[in-house]
């Protein structure tokens, strides 16, 4: 029974994010692994696991989404220089 439970978990997880944009994506990703850190961070140092875990969650989710804004930022970069090089013009600097 725990194991169909499990299916049934990793199943729902693999496909409730297909939809997801990459902010969402990266977001989520970040809170999860910071929650995880968070947990066995705060379990080594003998503290509550739960309160690693929420600590940890938000300033992962915090860290994802920022680093969504700097990869957005880089593509964005790099198509304006793109299409500068395509007219052979100078790059306009993205706001």
């Amino acid at each position: 029974m725990k194991k169909m439970i499990a299916l049934l978990i990793t199943a729902f997880a693999i496909t409730a994010c297909s939809n997801m944009s990459n902010t969402e994506q990266r977001t989520l990703s970040g809170a999860g692994i910071g929650a995880a850190a968070g947990a066995v961070g705060t379990a080594v140092l003998h503290g509550n696991p739960i309160w690693g875990a929420v600590g940890g969650a938000a300033v992962g989710a915090a860290s994802g989404y920022v680093y969504d804004a700097y990869k957005k930022q880089q593509a964005s970069e790099y198509n304006a220089g793109y299409k500068a090089g395509k007219t052979g013009s100078t790059p306009a600097t993205p706001n």
